[in-house]
């Protein structure tokens, strides 16, 4: 994985740093904390003489440039499922345990529909923040079935264990009394038996997909900035996000 750099603007310590983890020390608990991650030392100090605000604005302005390459959309196509809604899903948490929020991303014929952020946990984890994010994609997918049951439905999220707790191991779970092999109480397990539940109303009108984490695909990317956005801004409750879904914009907001 390439190196990236991250520039601190307001957080315990600020200025230029390579090292994912210090930064979220650094900036977690702080609902007014600014960075960004930049690609090169160069762009990320280039990035520090100018003031936050500057610097989404540029990469805004960046990102939505028109570009002769083929622009990366959120294809159902790419993960083998022609669906005519998509659920990106994902969590934040940090440090883990810690502060964490829940996002989702919302296509409809390949076109951005809704974003959702919110239930924030100031004790959660990475695995409940991915798991809440599953739990709410189910939701809205029995509200898309109950308007038209004939509509197909994907929601991916980039946690295979989040995935794997609902559609492979819950069912011996449940068996088992909601416990392991090895006898012992599994995690997270309320939010574990409602995604079950729900899911097996719902398994034969849509499909479950991994998607692979930061590789530039949008929904994945949106939901990421929301799961984020949903940590810094406490936001308990699940709600949709009421600004204008400029991509280049929100792409531009703090990532996990």
């Amino acid at each position: 994985m390439a190196k990236k750099y991250y520039v601190i603007w307001k957080g315990a310590k600020t200025g230029i740093f390579d090292n994912w983890p210090q930064v979220q020390q650094l900036t977690s608990g702080r609902p007014d904390a600014q960075y960004m991650g930049f690609t090169t030392k160069a762009d990320a100090e280039k990035a520090y003489q100018d003031t936050y605000t500057k610097a989404l604005a540029k990469r805004a302005l960046t990102q939505t440039k028109p570009s002769t390459k083929k622009a990366t959309k959120p294809s159902a196509n790419a993960h083998g499922v022609d669906a005519d809604i998509q659920i990106y899903s994902d969590g934040a948490c940090s440090p883990n345990p810690g502060q964490a929020g829940t996002g989702i991303a919302v296509y409809h014929k390949g076109g951005l529909q809704a974003l959702w952020y919110g239930l924030y946990e100031d004790q959660g984890t990475n695995n409940s923040a991915e798991l809440l994010g599953l739990l709410e994609s189910f939701k809205l997918a029995q509200q898309f079935i109950h308007i038209d049951k004939n509509q197909t439905i994907e929601i991916l999220s980039d946690s295979r264990y989040s995935i794997d707790c609902i559609t492979k191991w819950a069912a011996g779970w449940q068996r088992k009394g909601w416990k392991k092999a090895d006898g012992q109480p599994i995690k997270n397990p309320e939010i574990i038996k409602s995604c079950f539940e729900l899911y097996q109303q719902l398994k034969q009108h849509l499909t479950v997909s991994h998607v692979k984490g930061h590789a530039n695909i949008e929904g994945n990317e949106l939901a990421d900035r929301m799961a984020v956005y949903a940590r810094m801004s406490q936001q308990k409750s699940f709600v949709k996000f009421d600004k204008t879904l400029d991509v280049g914009v929100i792409l531009a907001m703090p990532s996990g």
